[in-house]
């Protein structure tokens, strides 16, 4: 079985050395909303009863925030 959207997002935290704060930071970057609760329950392990699986929709908008917070916004094309 491969990585599921909770790891990738595991090894993202650990490989930038996000903490809960940056991520909620991150995810701002980008107009999604995501409490420091829904985050750690992202973070738990699978037995866990609060344990929350990570969407294509959560993966997909940190992201897109995590583009824009280490490369800047993107600069607007003249016409």
């Amino acid at each position: 079985m491969g990585l599921t959207n909770n790891d990738i997002m595991k090894k993202l935290r650990v490989a930038h050395k996000l903490r809960d704060t940056d991520i909620i930071k991150i995810l701002d970057l980008v107009d999604f909303k995501v409490t420091k609760s829904e985050l750690g329950a992202i973070f738990r392990r699978e037995n866990h009863p609060k344990y929350m699986e990570c969407g294509d929709q959560f993966l997909r908008n940190f992201l897109n925030g995590l583009v824009i917070h280490l490369r800047g916004p993107m600069p607007k094309k003249e016409k």
